[in-house]
């Protein structure tokens, strides 16, 4: 006698040997991995246990590339020589005042209020540039990957803080 169930994935009929009641198989429909329950009369369908594992592992790799972001936002390449970043002769490219200005919305959104005032003040000696790049991160439909996360009023307000204290 064959052991019919429906797969829980795709809703498909399923006939199994009764030989695999009990085991994990593959749904010949969708291919999702599947427990083909061993229904002898008088037993209670048996529930393989959730295997968690995965999910664990997920959620640790999640977080460790959430890690990983934010040190890649939070490393600083200083000039040869200068010790000091940021002071009012200090020069700065267009690529990394825009990396600043990302380091700083990303701070404030984390809440990491000291880092963001030491990015304000390595920035604020470019004011007219630091203007001209927010203009163009507000007015951008789809904003830079580092900031997609933050919800847009957020940001939008983020934004308009930044300006304020610079200009």
């Amino acid at each position: 006698m064959a052991i019919r169930f429906h797969c829980d994935h795709c809703g498909k009929e399923i006939k199994a040997d009764d030989s695999a009641g009990g085991k994990w198989g593959k749904c010949p429909s969708c291919h999702n991995k599947l427990y083909v329950p061993n229904l002898n009369i008088g037993d209670e369908l048996t529930l393989a246990p959730v295997d968690e594992t995965d999910e664990q592992r997920e959620k640790r790799l999640m977080a460790e590339t959430h890690q990983l972001a934010q040190d890649i936002l939070q490393e600083r390449e200083a000039p040869e020589g200068a010790t000091d970043f940021g002071g009012p002769g200090s020069e700065m490219s267009e690529k990394e005042v825009t990396k600043n200005i990302i380091l700083y919305l990303r701070q404030m959104a984390d809440g990491e209020l000291a880092g963001a005032d030491s990015t304000v003040a390595a920035i604020a000696a470019h004011g007219r540039q630091v203007i001209a790049i927010l203009d163009t991160i507000a007015l951008s439909d789809i904003p830079e990957p580092e900031l997609a996360d933050i919800a847009p009023q957020v940001l939008a307000g983020l934004i308009r803080t930044l300006r304020s204290k610079i200009g």
